[in-house]
């Protein structure tokens, strides 16, 4: 199964960056994903033509309703996208998001018919004070659905999110095992079978050696996957 490669846009994209993406499902590179901005998608869809899987940075709980400016994981479907981002880090930290929020959104994303990318990850303080564990335990437990199918998880540290910082490969392995561990714990044999991704300050640069660490399934990227040259060549690393 190839690496996994998810690119993030996050606020960033206007009609004309549609011709990167447009790069990007030309190249053949494998198992490649990106989650442009809601007002892309539909584009995104169209120009991708189902070489590059597209999908949303985020969605409601519920299908419909007086929820102004929000937008549904069956609108997401209706689009032609393919998954859905719950849970980063900047939408609980500027959101408000607790984990309760979080499995809500994960559960409509899967029932949309969706692919859920959980994000989960520990700020610097947490990790100084020898809290990591912990954290992905605790996220974990409120954030994950009743079920492993369809489910994805992206361990991004925080302190290490656009700020061109990453943990040491051995912490990252430590991280992957100890998420993997708990997936067992929670869904049993089925818990192997979720492919866990790290996002955080992924560069061409690191992209390799990331990839190579034992449980690191692909690799969520921000800023790097914002052209189709960065995002390839973090693609050919795997």
């Amino acid at each position: 199964m190839p690496a996994l490669i998810v690119g993030n846009w996050k606020m960033n994209g206007l009609g004309e960056d549609i011709a990167e993406i447009a790069a990007m499902a030309g190249s053949g590179a494998r198992a490649v994903w990106i989650a442009p901005p809601f007002t892309l998608i539909d584009r995104a869809v169209i120009v991708s033509a189902g070489a590059v899987k597209i999908g949303g940075q985020d969605c409601h709980a519920k299908d419909k309703g007086a929820h102004t400016g929000c937008v549904s994981a069956a609108m997401l479907a209706d689009l032609g996208a393919g998954f859905v981002i719950v849970g980063h880090s900047e939408r609980r930290r500027d959101n408000g998001e607790g984990d309760a929020d979080v499995r809500a959104k994960a559960a409509a994303g899967l029932a949309a018919g969706l692919e859920v990318i959980l994000c989960i990850g520990e700020t610097r303080e947490q990790r100084d004070a020898g809290q990591t564990d912990a954290v992905l335990s605790r996220q974990l437990a409120g954030s994950l659905p009743d079920t492993a199918e369809g489910l994805i998880i992206a361990y991004e540290p925080v302190w290490a999110i656009g700020t061109g910082l990453t943990p040491t490969l051995a912490d990252v392995a430590a991280a992957h095992g100890h998420i993997r561990t708990e997936l067992v714990g929670r869904f049993g044999s089925a818990g192997h079978g979720v492919r866990i991704l790290y996002g955080g300050s992924v560069t061409p640069a690191n992209a390799g050696e990331l990839l190579g660490v034992a449980e690191v399934g692909g690799l969520l990227v921000g800023g790097a996957s914002l052209t189709a040259q960065s995002l390839l060549a973090i693609a050919a690393a795997a």
